[in-house]
């Protein structure tokens, strides 16, 4: 405890220098701080949005069928054989040229099944969508998305109108709503996009063909999306001679986990940018702290003559490091706080929030308070070894 008063006093003694040396830890802990809070605010803000974003599904892709297609008949026969499978919707996409009323443009289309609908959890602005019987009847409609209806249309109350694709004309049966908490309309907002039967698209295009290599897959009500992939990978192993390479079942999870990865190497690297940075300022009080040393030589000539042991002089400078460092730790955490106030008070129409991360802060404490012990040992050290001769005659 009298280490630490006698170290506040000599802080205490010159104020402005103390400060200056504490700037660079100020620097360090804010850096470290608020770089991974932003990071670790703003992956969990889009970790979010992705899980709230249209329904927990499946997406199946072949890519060897070993010589047994995939066909719709298959599909529905494992949609009712499976208690653990969901629905089912086999998609194919294409990008085609599409027109109406002397307008063009390139529009992405989709060739599905009913199902497709509430797999991907889509909202109708009006009309209807893709029936059984336009699968059936190889029917030239479409369902078409909003923007699709406003820049080939020009409105999209236009449910009945005629659009041409690729020079075949699809009537338009629906216009989806553009909705900002569905995965599929923020993925595809401020592109064309037109919905056909899948059997018209495969018509329609050049590449489609009839044999389905995509398609997804839901959960049951009483299901859950593991107990479907589970399914899904027995069904396909056992259907491709157990060759795993022959498809690829892959869920929204798989999207959270590679966005983890990244973001988490992201912290790791900006943590190691900003330790740099309290090295450096450590080496800052290191310097001072040598010359703190100097300027108190006599001091330490003075106390040693009257008894003060070698470990009593190292403990004392090595507390004045450690508090130093520490006193620049916590202006830093504090400043940080302050920071990400501000940072919020900027982004709240953004529906982000950034907090001081805990875990960040105690790491930032402990690193504080080892480069404090670190570069503070040498002087601390030098000090102590000093012999009362030397230092009166020094002071002198």
């Amino acid at each position: 405890m009298l280490s630490l008063k006698m170290a506040l006093r000599s802080i205490g003694a010159n104020k402005m220098r103390a400060i200056l040396t504490m700037l660079g830890i100020i620097i360090g802990v804010m850096a470290l701080v608020v770089l991974v809070s932003l990071v670790n605010g703003a992956t969990s803000s889009v970790t979010d949005t992705i899980s709230s974003l249209g329904s927990s599904l499946l997406t199946v892709t072949i890519e060897d069928d070993k010589g047994r297609p995939i066909d719709a008949q298959t599909l529905e026969a494992w949609r009712q054989n499976e208690e653990e499978l969901g629905q089912i919707a086999p998609f194919v996409t294409d990008s085609v040229t599409g027109s109406a009323n002397g307008e063009s443009g390139t529009v992405t289309v989709y060739g599905t099944t009913p199902e497709y609908y509430d797999i991907q959890g889509l909202q109708l602005a009006m009309g209807r969508w893709l029936k059984a019987s336009d699968l059936d009847n190889h029917t030239y409609v479409c369902v078409i998305n909003e923007t699709a209806a406003e820049e080939l249309i020009g409105y999209t109350d236009c449910v009945g109108q005629a659009i041409t694709l690729n020079q075949t004309k699809y009537t338009v049966v629906g216009v989806l709503a553009e909705d900002e908490d569905n995965l599929t309309s923020v993925f595809t907002s401020g592109s064309m996009v037109a919905y056909l039967p899948y059997t018209s698209l495969v018509r329609l295009s050049t590449t489609a063909s009839p044999e389905i290599t995509s398609f997804y897959v839901s959960a049951p009500e009483n299901g859950t999306v593991e107990q479907a992939e589970a399914a899904m990978n027995r069904i396909l192993m056992e259907r491709f001679e157990q060759d795993e390479d022959a498809f690829e079942v892959s869920s929204q999870d798989a999207l959270e986990n590679a966005m983890s990865s990244v973001t988490s190497m992201l912290t790791v690297m900006l943590g190691g940018i900003a330790g740099i940075s309290l090295v450096v300022g450590g080496i800052g009080i290191m310097n001072i702290m040598l010359v703190t040393v100097t300027e108190r030589t006599r001091e330490i000539g003075i106390r040693k003559a009257i008894g003060a042991s070698r470990g009593t002089i190292l403990i004392q400078f090595l507390m004045e490091a450690v508090v130093l460092c520490m006193m620049g730790c916590c202006l830093g955490i504090f400043l940080s706080w302050a920071v990400l106030q501000v940072v919020n008070t900027v982004v709240a129409s953004l529906d982000m929030v950034f907090h001081l991360n805990l875990p960040v802060v105690l790491i930032a404490v402990g690193f504080c308070f080892v480069i404090g012990l670190v570069f503070g040992l040498y002087p601390a050290n030098k000090a102590a070894k000093m012999k009362p001769i030397d230092a009166l005659h020094y002071g002198g």
